[in-house]
């Protein structure tokens, strides 16, 4: 039988759009094994590189001894264990916040925790580069959704000051922009906010554990922790296990309970992955010398590619971005690299805006200044035609 998705696929592959997933074999960290060889990754997310520290490992196992593999059940049902209620609180106290929710993923806690506490009559006011599922929480909040312009506080001003509706008002953002590495104004938008009477959610998901103080994030390092009303931060990144959460106030905490679809209907996260986070909060909050690492190696890839001609997105974190254009130019470079020995991902539209396809190289306190030479000096190899086909700036 002939697929009825065919012409789809082929639509995908012409544009350069169909993806292709690489298998990775092995723990996490600087280096990995795949079928292919052992490659030197650059797109991981384990900023801290605690994806496979020993205490994680222990805690998990120690926690399955004890408690099972699975929770079998949603929390609200029978999957609400005593480590997910101690990892919630964990989490509060980490942030700063009364309560936290936990969610089995950060696209599950965006698109339950919006679709939960917003609703019809509320307006949000979004940054246009807000993570894909804040994107789908907003449409499913059956709110007035108004797009300002990417960090752009002049345009939001306008968007806060002609829509006075009698709902909840509401600001989102990123704190850092997963596909750009850059960081939202928030000083700024709390300034609006508190002009307007606006609320703030705020997605922590690539600040957490790298900014502030003991990794505690962008609005701790803002002095504003107690001013924002939602902050969903993730645990598969800086904290290396998996998972996600919703800092906020005891009575959102009991409306995301109640009314979080994504939450509801979905069987708990497993109890020993819950355990090692626990652990891996306070890894994170004693990661001191590894966030000094990764500042260093982020000013390293810096210095270093601007030496060679490479241009960079104008990022200060752990997210470089290299901008290619076309998605099969991007696919074409980031398949050369992993037959080198090294894995970039290409990333390509939706996830970013047409003709901006590039490679999200991310940087980890587990690298070293020679994988990034190493890194920088093949890239640039590959790229040095297109460099020099550029005009000279004047």
């Amino acid at each position: 039988m002939s697929s009825a998705w065919q012409s789809t696929l082929d639509g995908l592959r012409e544009k350069g759009l169909e993806r292709v997933l690489r298998t990775v074999d092995g723990p996490v960290g600087a280096r990995i094994d795949t079928p292919q060889g052992p490659k030197l990754l650059f797109c991981s997310n384990d900023y801290l590189g605690l994806a496979s520290h020993p205490s994680l490992r222990e805690s998990l196992c120690r926690a399955a001894e004890q408690y099972g593999v699975g929770a079998a059940a949603s929390r609200l049902v029978s999957g609400n264990y005593r480590l997910h209620d101690e990892l919630e609180r964990r989490i509060a106290t980490f942030v700063d916040s009364e309560d936290a929710v936990l969610f089995p993923s950060g696209y599950q806690a965006n698109v339950g925790g919006l679709s939960a506490l917003v609703e019809r009559g509320d307006v949000i006011f979004s940054d246009e580069l807000v993570h894909a599922s804040i994107v789908d929480g907003c449409r499913l909040s059956r709110a007035s959704v108004n797009i300002f312009r990417h960090k752009d506080m002049q345009h939001l001003e306008a968007l806060l000051d002609q829509d006075r509706s009698a709902g909840r008002r509401i600001i989102v953002t990123d704190a850092i922009f997963s596909m750009d590495g850059d960081l939202a104004p928030l000083t700024k938008i709390h300034r609006l906010a508190d002009k307007f009477g606006a609320l703030i959610y705020l997605d922590e998901a690539h600040s957490l554990g790298i900014m502030g103080p003991n990794g505690r994030g962008l609005a701790a390092a803002a002095g504003l922790s107690d001013r924002i009303a939602i902050r969903v931060g993730t645990l598969g990144k800086a904290f290396g296990v998996s998972g996600a959460f919703i800092a906020c106030d005891r009575v959102a905490a009991r409306v995301l309970r109640s009314r979080a679809r994504s939450l509801m209907y979905t069987t708990a996260a497993p109890p020993p992955l819950a355990a090692a986070a626990i652990t891996a909060v306070d890894l994170v909050c004693a990661a001191d010398k590894a966030r000094v690492k990764l500042k260093s190696n982020i000013s390293s890839l810096r210095v270093r590619a601007k030496k060679l001609g490479l241009e960079l997105a104008e990022s200060h974190t752990a997210i470089q971005p290299v901008i290619i254009g076309r998605a099969e130019h991007a696919v074409e470079i980031s398949n050369r690299l992993w037959d080198e020995g090294i894995f970039v991902q290409a990333i390509r539209p939706p996830t970013v805006p047409p003709g901006t396809s590039r490679l999200r190289i991310t940087l980890s306190a587990a690298h070293e200044k020679g994988d990034i030479d190493l890194l920088l000096t093949t890239l640039f190899g590959f790229l040095k035609d297109d460099l020099d086909k550029k005009e000279p700036r004047s």
